[in-house]
């Protein structure tokens, strides 16, 4: 991954992460999913979502006005 990048939000729900991945793509967020759960079972790790660190204030804001817990 390149420099830059900061983990926004965390989740063991891959649908979650996909909704906040897709509310600030609708910003126009650039963001960007990381699988860190085990291939062979899938309750153990997390899927990251990821953003540009200058973006970081406006999605945080965001999430806020939308109420997704972080």
């Amino acid at each position: 991954m390149e420099k830059n990048w900061v983990k926004i939000y965390s989740s063991s729900n891959y649908y979650q992460a996909e909704i906040i991945k897709q509310v600030l793509l609708e910003h126009e967020i650039g963001a960007v999913l990381l699988n860190r759960q085990a291939s062979s079972h899938q309750n153990f790790g997390n899927i990251e979502v990821y953003i540009h660190e200058e973006n970081f204030s406006q999605a945080i804001e965001l999430m806020v006005m939308n109420q997704i817990t972080l």
